[in-house]
């Protein structure tokens, strides 16, 4: 069973074609990419699809798959078997939500928490009985850059160094840097100790485009036995989508 999987976020449009649950390919596109889909169906037969995306008005990828392929079109109603105890599910981020559900796949019995360090950090817990309690949204590496130059007069926009660890900064540039970066390791490391402290069994997942500014000093910290990157969650939790509707309507 090939399926075909479009995760569409703030800034980028990711592919992934999935044989049951083998993840064969991905492919990363910016902006929207229907062209790009369209010819990466080309070659391919197809059983199944799902889109999701975090824009209100996404782009109408019907005309795509020209009829010939079941589209279902990810939302909140989509998560049945997950006990979402989020007050406003209808708001929770598809991303989020996607995400989730991808680590109840590949850790069905741990308690797990997500960090998608994209545009936004966000932090979310799903325990091992699939019962989710809400999250957390911070600002990301960019935001933080940015909002520091937006709101005063004087700082400057400093670009990201992926191999800035310091924890002060010997001029203006890399103070900005140490609140950013550093920071933010300090807030993933914190939220992290905060959960193992009553979740021994904790898994923690990481993902999204700055989770690799991350990984390493995770890694090499007192957490590397439960910090697992995972850069495909988002893809692997929609093709998980994709097989509980088809169990649910066989």
């Amino acid at each position: 069973m090939l399926n075909f999987v479009i995760d569409i976020g703030n800034t980028l449009t990711k592919v992934a074609l999935f044989n049951g649950y083998d993840l064969k390919e991905t492919h990363v596109f910016g902006g929207g990419a229907k062209e790009e889909v369209r010819n990466l169906l080309k070659l391919r037969s197809i059983d199944n699809a799902i889109i999701s995306s975090v824009k209100e008005n996404p782009e109408d990828y019907k005309d795509v798959f020209e009829g010939n392929v079941p589209l279902l079109r990810f939302s909140a109603e989509d998560s049945w078997w997950i006990d979402n105890r989020y007050r406003t599910p209808n708001t929770l981020g598809l991303d989020r939500l996607a995400g989730i559900i991808g680590a109840a796949a590949l850790y069905p019995e741990s308690n797990c928490l997500v960090i998608d360090a994209g545009t936004c950090i966000t932090y979310d817990f799903i325990d091992s009985e699939r019962r989710y309690f809400g999250g957390v949204i911070a600002p990301g590496l960019q935001m933080r850059l940015r909002s520091m130059n937006a709101f005063t007069e004087r700082l400057p926009l400093v670009p990201i160094e992926k191999e800035f660890h310091a924890d002060y900064g010997r001029d203006t540039s890399e103070a900005i840097l140490a609140g950013a970066m550093t920071g933010t390791y300090h807030e993933l490391f914190g939220f992290i100790n905060s959960y193992i402290t009553r979740f021994p069994d904790l898994k923690v997942l990481i993902c999204g485009g700055d989770a690799n500014f991350f990984v390493s000093r995770l890694k090499n910290s007192i957490f590397a036995h439960i910090v697992e990157p995972e850069p495909n969650l988002v893809l692997i939790g929609l093709n998980e989508v994709i097989h509980q509707y088809n169990d649910k309507n066989s």
